[in-house]
């Protein structure tokens, strides 16, 4: 009966290897908003992450982010407008890697292309302005309006590379995730402006860190080459 047991943990560990089903993660982002202001400027956020994998390479992402948007300059633009918004967002992504749909185990550039990832999914931002310029100095009665309050629904679009970390037991228990991201709002709240029907959107550069947390289970295919 021993010797079944030993030969049964054996076959299970040919048919596949070791990975954690749940991350958490954090890090942050450089922010650029493109929207009814003619400026554009760079700010910095932060997020936090809860990953649930189903695979190494396929893996739903629920993220908060809070941070600062910003864009215009009220002196030298022709319209004036510019902006401070506080702004928090919620998302859930689905991302696929490249490592799910290729074999990677007999190239050693297959092996390194393995973890760029595309995702998409949907989410929510909360706007919250707190400085902005609605008059022009430089034409006279020249007014922009907008709501300094808004909540609206956004589509994340994002690409990526996941540098994986082993521990001794070669599972996947530290990632270093860099990323840059497309966040469609659909509508024209993000900046305070209410101009035409353009809908506005901010992209991101982000660097992020993740976490293994447990509910280990098993690959069909070697992870770490």
């Amino acid at each position: 009966m021993a010797a079944l047991c030993i030969c049964a943990n054996f076959a299970k560990a040919q048919v596949g290897f070791d990975y954690a089903q749940y991350d958490f993660g954090l890090g942050t982002g450089i922010n650029t908003v493109y929207g009814d202001a003619e400026t554009l400027t760079k700010t910095q956020s932060y997020h936090v992450n809860l990953t649930y994998n189903i695979s190494p390479f396929i893996n739903y992402v629920f993220e908060v982010q809070v941070g600062q948007l910003k864009g215009g300059d009220s002196v030298a633009t022709l319209s004036g407008r510019q902006f401070t918004n506080q702004f928090t967002a919620i998302m859930m992504r689905g991302q696929i890697q490249a490592g799910e749909i290729m074999d990677y185990s007999d190239s050693k550039l297959k092996n390194a292309l393995k973890n760029f990832y595309v995702s998409a999914g949907l989410g929510y931002v909360v706007n919250h302005i707190t400085s902005i310029s609605r008059y022009s100095s430089l034409l006279p009665g020249f007014y922009t309006p907008g709501e300094d309050n808004s909540n609206q629904v956004m589509i994340p679009l994002r690409l990526g590379y996941e540098f994986k970390l082993f521990n001794q037991y070669n599972q996947p228990s530290f990632k270093v995730d860099v990323g840059y991201q497309y966040n469609l709002v659909m509508g024209d709240g993000l900046d305070g402006y209410t101009v035409g029907a353009k809908r506005d959107a901010y992209s991101q550069i982000t660097l992020g860190v993740k976490f293994a947390l447990g509910g280990v289970t098993s690959y069909r295919k070697q992870i770490s080459y």
